[in-house]
């Protein structure tokens, strides 16, 4: 296990050095500051000087991203949250198997039903001329993180000692009061590690 271990580091770590040996020249002859906060990239310009800018890029990564978590976090969170206190019987099978099917679709099939499914149907909802938008892509990334938001909030929502809900629903509180209050509070170090985990996703999908 050690072994694995330190094999895991040590292939991240040549990674790093084998992009890093090869990206600094050219890196070094545009400038740190042009290539991060460039605005234009034409790289194989032929009519103007080349341009080697990423900014858009990277802002563009960022807005994607947090689109995606503030339309799959509490929709995964409100689903995780049925599953593991209300879902009961087939539905609760139906919904696993569902969830763990998307969690396994490779991303380019993410891409490739996004392009033919959401961005027409964003086009023809919006009146736009055409659905390759910033705004696809957040439904596609927000759909893409669900499983993995899904199945660690479900996991640590369930770890929850029965106690917690008993000792609540004791005192005279409602169900809902003692999910929301009691619940997802004594879980929430396993929902937040769930969200950490899909906005890695998202992050690495928009790259």
């Amino acid at each position: 296990f050690k072994v694995c271990g330190y094999l895991s580091v040590v292939a991240v770590a040549l990674i790093t050095i084998y992009m890093v040996v090869l990206g600094a020249p050219g890196i070094g002859k545009i400038g740190v500051g042009e290539f991060l906060f460039g605005t234009e990239r034409f790289p194989a310009a032929t009519t103007r000087d080349p341009s080697f800018g990423i900014l858009p890029m990277i802002l563009s990564s960022i807005m994607a991203t947090v689109g995606a978590v503030i339309i799959g976090v509490p929709i995964g969170l409100f689903t995780a949250i049925y599953l593991a206190e209300f879902s009961k019987g087939k539905i609760t099978t139906v919904l696993r198997t569902v969830i763990s099917l998307l969690s396994g679709i490779p991303s380019v099939v993410y891409g490739l039903v996004g392009m033919i499914v959401v961005v027409p149907a964003v086009a023809k909802i919006f009146g736009l001329p055409s659905g390759s938008s910033l705004f696809s892509a957040m439904l596609i990334l927000a759909i893409m993180i669900l499983p993995t938001i899904v199945s660690i909030s479900e996991n640590a929502i369930r770890a929850v000692p029965k106690e917690y809900r008993e000792a609540s629903l004791a005192m005279g509180t409602t169900q809902v009061y003692t999910i929301f209050k009691v619940v997802l509070p004594a879980a929430k170090s396993g929902i937040a590690a769930g969200i950490v985990l899909g906005i890695g996703r998202a992050v690495g999908e928009t790259m």
